[in-house]
């Protein structure tokens, strides 16, 4: 399977998907550590990681595949949410918490 195939079966296969440096547990950065942080204070309880660090193909293609050129990326229900900054305004504002609230309710 093609990297950006096998990138899209991972963000169409799971409904909240964060490519990061690092995992959970280990956040190998700090946008990654507080987007997780974010993510977990949302309420987010069924969260599919790929560690970045691990997968250099996944590292080298997702930019490409999603148009954005940092790490972490989020994706809920297979769309591109963005980085650790505006995931952060989505959970200040709320709006995080609503929508990870959809997705663990579908």
């Amino acid at each position: 399977m093609a990297v950006l195939e096998r990138i899209q079966a991972e963000v169409e296969g799971h409904p909240i998907v964060l490519f990061m440096k690092g995992t959970p547990q280990f956040p190998m950065c700090g946008f990654s550590s507080r987007t997780v942080q974010a993510l977990k204070a949302a309420g987010a309880t069924e969260l599919h990681t790929i560690n970045v660090l691990e997968e250099p193909e996944v590292r080298a293609n997702l930019p490409r595949y999603s148009n954005w050129p940092t790490f972490p990326q989020l994706f809920i229900h297979g769309e591109l949410i963005g980085g650790c900054d505006i995931t952060l305004e989505l959970y200040e504002s709320g709006e995080l918490a609503r929508m990870i609230s959809e997705v663990q309710k579908a």
